[in-house]
């Protein structure tokens, strides 16, 4: 494989990887529709609130932990077998939750797709980075990411569709046919490859990452299950967590075969584009949270409505996103992103004047600005990232992306999510006095326990909606202002350390041998 050239079939090898991540990416959109049913003891599993939430969580707390294990792993013994054997697990852990007999062997079933999962995504942009050459690697990322942006856009509403025709298990089992015809393009497609000269193994930095990243995981998961972040049960773990990595960190620096070389954090283009990546998706994952019951609840769309609201945002990353390497390299990564990351925060300040009369018009306009705005960030910051390392590094690369986007997302939903929880019991209070102390605190905890109160209650509760659905707004508003102003620091930093347009002596320096 030529270094300038790349492999000769490279863009067949990136379909393959596009389509090999769809079940991932629509695994995750598509459960979301299928909570209520099986949540319902006859149609489902008659799972309660908190089994519903650990179905998701199990998967994102071993998928987040195991990311950059595998990661280096899948450099160490090839990237192509770590994505085969990810493919397989994913499989027969989504076919184990198709068929799950009650709720606790479907949170271990999404725990075990979880790990499949860790193995798919750093396999895929590793692969891309080592097939592409530097000047064909950012649109190659680029219709990358557009074509997770689609899955995204997609999920709700495949979800939604085989709820209604089929039993909840549909949303599982969809999986099975895209993992199987992946393997067998893998197989014949996708050339191997891996670092040629593997240092030793650090177990030491490998158990120090998990354990750190699963504690710091799951003290976020629980601040997002309690709608705070000042319990004990958030901040211990969490606490612990990053101590564990900051012995990660002094471990890692003093031995001479690090499983992560943090020198790398000193190599300003890589760390700049890490942090912009975590806020961005910190104040993007904890703005929009409140967008699923905004749609669903205080504007009545129904889930596969909800979902087709969202393909302007999945059509704009289509569009864009393959485009991010043209306007990167004519603008420059500082002057592009910071524009890019500007109108994002305009956008995330804009729902703070969202409200039931908000024309559905203008809410897809926005939708599409946003996904554009998107797609000329996550590219050029992922190539960023990717381009920063060696290409024998490239597993941990993309496991480092995907980690961070993973954490920040997690954090934003919690910390943002609390923000909203905490407004919303402060202003629909009021509205619940005189009800009994258990009904008052079911109705208190969310939008959703207050409808299910006021329907509960007949005509008595139908004066409880409006108040409701003006709690919400007003803890909406907060909230979006909120992650508009993360978003700022966002643009602040980019502004300030992303490196500008290269020049062309400093373009040419960073082509690199090919490593196959």
């Amino acid at each position: 494989m030529d270094a300038n050239t790349g492999h000769p079939r490279r863009w067949a090898i990136l379909g393959v990887l596009v389509f090999s991540l769809l079940a991932v990416v629509l695994d995750n959109t598509i459960l979301n529709v299928a909570m209520k049913t099986i949540a319902d003891p006859q149609a489902g599993l008659g799972a309660t609130q908190g089994e519903l939430e650990w179905a998701i969580n199990s998967y994102t707390l071993v998928f987040a932990g195991l990311l950059f294990t595998f990661g280096v792993i899948g450099d160490r013994t090839g990237r192509k077998r770590m994505l085969f054997i990810g493919m397989v697990l994913f499989g027969l852990a989504s076919l184990a939750s198709a068929y799950s007999q009650d709720p606790t062997q479907l949170i271990l079933a999404r725990a075990a797709m979880g790990i499949g999962g860790a193995a798919i995504m750093p396999a895929t942009l590793a692969i891309i980075s080592n097939v592409f050459p530097p000047g064909e690697r950012g649109k190659a990322i680029g219709i990358w990411a557009g074509g997770v942006g689609l899955a995204i856009a997609i999920g709700p509403i495949t979800g939604g569709l085989l709820i209604e025709r089929f039993w909840w298990g549909s949303v599982f089992l969809i999986n099975v046919p895209i993992v199987l015809i992946s393997m067998v393009l893998i197989s014949t497609v996708v050339p191997e490859s891996r670092d040629p000269k593997p240092s030793r193994l650090d177990p030491v930095g490998v158990l120090l990452s998990i354990i750190g990243l699963v504690a710091i995981v799951y003290g976020i998961i629980r601040g997002g299950e309690l709608a705070t972040v000042a319990s004990a049960e958030v901040l211990v773990p969490a606490l612990f967590g990053l101590a564990v990595l900051a012995v990660f960190v002094w471990w890692e620096r003093r031995i001479d075969h690090p499983v992560f070389d943090v020198r790398n954090f000193s190599n300003v283009r890589f760390s700049s584009a890490i942090a912009m990546m975590g806020i961005v998706f910190f104040a993007m994952m904890g703005g929009m949270f409140f967008l699923t019951f905004y749609l669903q609840i205080v504007l009545d769309f129904s889930p596969i409505e909800a979902g087709a609201l969202m393909i302007p945002f999945a059509a704009a990353q289509l569009i864009f996103a393959p485009l991010s390497q043209r306007v990167n390299q004519r603008f420059g990564a500082k002057l592009s992103s910071t524009v890019s990351l500007v109108v994002v925060t305009l956008v995330l300040a804009s729902y703070s004047l969202f409200d039931q009369n908000t024309p559905i018009l203008l809410i897809e306009v926005i939708f599409f600005v946003q996904g554009a705005a998107m797609a000329n960030i996550m590219p050029p910051a992922t190539t960023a990232i990717m381009e920063s390392l060696p290409r024998e590094k490239a597993g941990v690369g993309s496991a480092m992306s995907n980690t961070v986007r993973q954490v920040a997302g997690a954090l934003g939903v919690a910390v943002l999510g609390s923000v909203l929880s905490s407004s919303y019991r402060g202003e629909i209070a009021p509205v619940l006095q005189g009800l009994p102390a258990d009904v008052q605190h079911a109705g208190g905890e969310s939008i959703m326990g207050t409808v299910e109160v006021a329907r509960a209650l007949g005509e008595r509760g139908a004066a409880m909606l409006q108040p409701a659905y003006d709690a919400f707004l007003h803890g909406m508003h907060i909230t979006a202002l909120v992650s508009a102003a993360v978003g700022l620091i966002g643009v602040a930093v980019v502004a300030r350390w992303m490196p500008g347009k290269p020049t062309p002596v400093a373009q040419a320096e960073q082509k690199e041998p090919a490593v196959v």
